[in-house]
């Protein structure tokens, strides 16, 4: 009984003795030093989305992963786990190393022609 009675009563202090003034900062608000910065900030660009995820099967009997992105470039990966190949977008008079899109069943990677 007395164990609660003293714990009872060393709460209550510890109540009485909290300081109840609030703690506002008088002059308002508080300079913001990046606050130039980013009002001129150029705007930022997410990075292309993933349209599609698809196997193929090469002729040599080889899988091929692909990522597609929103942007036309894809990821080419020999495995699931591995990071793979970043392949850009189709661009005029450049020989692409990857034919065909999400929506094709047959792709041409480095020559070799492989079905989904």
């Amino acid at each position: 009984m007395n164990r609660k009675l003293s714990l009872i009563i060393i709460v209550s202090a510890a109540l009485v003795a909290c300081d109840k003034e609030s703690h506002t900062i008088v002059g308002g608000e508080q300079p913001d030093p990046m606050k130039e910065e980013l009002a001129n900030a150029a705007p930022v660009e997410l990075p292309p989305a993933i349209a599609a995820s698809k196997s193929y099967r090469c002729k040599d009997n080889s899988l091929l992963y692909i990522d597609w992105y929103s942007d036309g470039s894809a990821r080419v990966k020999a495995n699931k786990s591995e990071a793979g190949t970043q392949v850009p977008a189709p661009a005029e008079g450049v020989k692409p190393t990857l034919t065909g899109d999400a929506k094709s069943s047959s792709i041409t990677y480095n020559g070799q022609s492989c079905k989904a």
